[in-house]
């Protein structure tokens, strides 16, 4: 074996251990986010940009993806152990089938599970979420005239996507309210506290439409090391801020 060959085997392993890895604290930190009493737990697990990454290691993940998703319905998961409803938000087109119905059979499995909620961000971005969000509110808002105008559903099908002058003029226009109804992360309230690990202090195109008061926190560890000390300081940090942030929230 050349020396190339063996650089990438070996690269593969270490990607391969960090993957496995960073969903074995994403398990612990869910599990001290349940005993502390955090309703809503949101994760990154996959942008739309990291499809861009090389086809081995893009279906490497989607092979582990699709693993750990039929592991939350075991019976002894974490999910059913702490009634955790499990939400996959995002472009789920963008997923290959496999990956897609498995995610869509966790969903209604924990459908009725009330403790605590789990939304995983997969095929996602901020920017994707705001255009989809756009792209809905002005569908339903053309839909809605054409409907006061007594067209037919058929008709309203054949005319969509259209911007006529006479919608121009009977548009109401569209509201913050629209927008916000149609986000992938309507489902969840705005997040009180941002963790980016790896001391980076960017957002990396991940709920900057929802992150406006939100506290962000930039532990240098990295994330397979994330454990319960950077979650406690977490905490800690957005209790001492509190009276400041909602103060902030009211100026609004």
């Amino acid at each position: 074996m050349d020396g190339n060959r063996r650089y990438a085997k070996k690269q593969k392993l270490e990607e391969g251990s960090g993957h496995k890895a960073g969903f074995l604290a994403l398990m612990s930190l869910l599990k001290y986010c349940y005993e502390l009493g955090v309703k809503y737990t949101t994760i990154y697990a996959f942008s739309i940009d990291n499809f861009r990454r090389r086809p081995e290691e893009v279906q490497y993940v989607m092979d582990l993806m699709l693993e750990k998703i039929e592991g939350l319905l075991k019976e002894e998961s974490i999910v059913n152990q702490f009634g955790v409803r499990v939400s996959f938000v995002g472009n789920l087109k963008l997923l290959n089938e496999a990956v897609r119905v498995a995610a869509e059979k966790v969903m209604i499995a924990t459908a009725n599970n009330t403790k605590t909620r789990l939304l995983i961000c997969v095929a996602y971005t901020s920017s994707d979420e705001i255009v989809n969000a756009v792209q809905e509110s002005c569908r339903e808002k053309w839909h809605g005239i054409k409907a006061l105008n007594g067209m037919k559903n058929d008709e309203i099908q054949a005319l969509d996507g259209e911007m006529s002058e006479e919608y121009q003029e009977k548009n109401p226009g569209i509201k913050l309210v629209d927008l916000e109804k149609n986000m992938y992360m309507a489902i969840a309230p705005d997040p009180d506290i941002l963790i980016r690990s790896s001391g980076e202090t960017r957002l990396s195109n991940f709920l900057l439409w929802q992150a406006t008061n939100t506290l962000l926190c930039c532990p240098r560890a990295l994330w397979p090391e994330m454990g319960l000390w950077n979650l406690v300081w977490a905490v800690l940090k957005f209790q001492r801020n509190y009276s400041y942030m909602e103060k902030k929230k009211k100026q609004l």
